[in-house]
């Protein structure tokens, strides 16, 4: 029988300044990347992949078809969830996020080197849509994997803030991805692009992987991993080995006092083996889903509504998500260091109902005529809806779920209320704005949204400052 003698745990294993700033460089850059993979590959999509890899259709099918690999991605990012939020959960946060950097940047990279149609036929955009389901399945749990390794690494006094920096990584990530394609787009012809300048980004992309990787091989392993009580020899114990545990504590250690270190260790086990689950998953989803759901209303169904429903210049609504995301810079941090100083509830409700008192204003402004108020009602609402409630998410998500399956669960509840509100918000967004004929569906359904995370954050326990080596969730 597997050995369990350990003492019991008193808390994360410490890590000095210097580990901490290399968690939170590598957090941060990680999920840069993530963002800044899928959006080079979400503009490609857009602007020129539909002419290299599916030029035998008509445009239109063409765009189709391009928009559909990309859409492939988010499939797979669920299956990588699954997969790596597992495997991170039984050997490790360092092992997974060394893998998910590896094969989200390797398979970016390769997207630049691709043959194209005319050069090798349809075997070019089966191979893209090889790549892109590679690329998803790391990035399944790359931002869930980074969210875990900053929490736990974080001094428990400024884990929001640490925590947030995962937050700014989404920023960069879409602000690079689009400012690389704006200087493409502004110096090259369309002939230049369409024959080398597409594959620019994705070969640039090689440079910044290698620097990830570098920084991930020599990160230190969560201290909070390492203290976790059904962790031996850096591997965590099965459930049938627990319960094999549990059953051998019981009857070896019958004769000890209640305070022995033996019993306590063998009490940490049984909370997080017998402890039903469910509950907090289903609170993170909830508040996951309002961030979500604002994020595809906002920052994608918007923009197209700006573009074909009102007069303004088709760059005024991408340009107001520039501003709002430069904001982001700002109100992360602070939404962070508010949650360290008044707790995750109090901040939550705050901005959810800040969000819904403030959406019907906010499309007054939007369809208001002018450009300013525009800009202003889009940058409040991604800044109070969005940025400030991923925030918040980054931290409260993994303080509710325990140290045994934090992983796992915190990247499925992100995979799967992100693919639930952002598949079905726009779809529901566009059929009543068209049958209506009115902007107020959009308001409606931001008040929705963020109604539900309402509900969640009222229902969910305080999380801010809770001990994360505890094998139970929360709730």
């Amino acid at each position: 029988m597997t050995d369990t003698t350990r003492t019991e745990p008193t808390g994360p294993a410490t890590r000095t300044t210097r580990d901490l700033t290399r968690a939170a460089v590598s957090g941060w850059l990680g999920t840069a990347m993530e963002f800044m993979d899928f959006q080079l590959y979400s503009l490609a999509a857009a602007i020129v992949f539909n002419k290299i890899f599916f030029p035998d259709v008509s445009p239109a099918i063409g765009l189709i078809a391009a928009m559909a690999t990309y859409g492939v991605g988010y499939v797979a990012r669920l299956a990588g969830a699954v997969y790596f939020g597992r495997m991170g959960d039984r050997i490790g946060r360092k092992k997974v996020l060394y893998l998910t950097i590896l094969l989200m940047g390797a398979s970016t990279t390769l997207i630049g080197a691709l043959p194209t149609y005319a050069t090798i036929g349809i075997l070019a955009p089966i191979l893209l849509v090889v790549l892109r389901l590679i690329q998803g399945f790391g990035a399944g749990a790359e931002i869930a994997g980074a969210t875990v390794m900053l929490a736990e690494y974080a001094p428990a006094k400024r884990r929001g803030l640490v925590s947030s920096l995962v937050s700014l990584g989404t920023n960069s990530g879409t602000l690079a991805a689009s400012g690389l394609w704006a200087i493409l787009l502004a110096v090259l012809s369309e002939e230049q692009l369409l024959s080398w300048g597409w594959r620019l980004p994705f070969l640039l992309s090689f440079a910044l992987m290698i620097f990830a990787v570098w920084l991930r091989r020599n990160l230190k392993e969560s201290p909070v991993f390492e203290e976790r009580a059904d962790v031996v020899d850096g591997v965590a114990m099965s459930r049938t080995e627990v319960e094999s545990a549990l059953v051998e504590s019981a009857r070896t250690e019958s004769s000890l006092p209640e305070s022995a270190p033996e019993k306590k260790q063998a009490s940490v086990l049984e909370a997080g083996i017998r402890q039903r689950k469910g509950k907090a998953f289903f609170l993170a989803l909830g508040l996951r889903f309002g961030q979500a759901g604002n994020s595809g209303l906002i920052q994608t169904f918007l923009v197209g509504y700006i573009a074909t429903n009102l007069d303004a210049g088709r760059a005024v609504p991408t340009d107001a998500i520039l501003y709002g995301s430069l904001l982001g810079f700002v109100t992360v941090p602070l939404v962070g260091l508010l949650g360290d100083r008044f707790g995750r509830r109090p901040m939550y409700i705050a901005l959810t109902l800040l969000t819904m008192v403030l959406a019907f204003p906010m499309m007054l402004l939007v369809t208001s005529g002018s450009t300013s108020a525009l800009m202003l009602g889009m940058v409040l609402g991604l800044n109070l809806g969005v940025l400030g409630l991923f925030s918040l998410e980054s931290v409260t998500m993994a303080e509710l779920f325990g140290s045994r399956t934090r992983f796992t669960q915190l990247a499925l509840s992100k995979e799967i209320g992100g693919i639930l509100a952002t598949a079905v918000g726009p779809v529901i967004a566009a059929s009543l704005t068209a049958v209506t004929g009115s902007w107020w569906p959009i308001a409606a359904m931001l008040v929705v949204y963020s109604l539900i995370t309402l509900i969640s954050a009222y229902l969910a326990p305080e999380t801010r400052g809770r001990d994360l080596v505890r094998l139970e969730d929360a709730a």
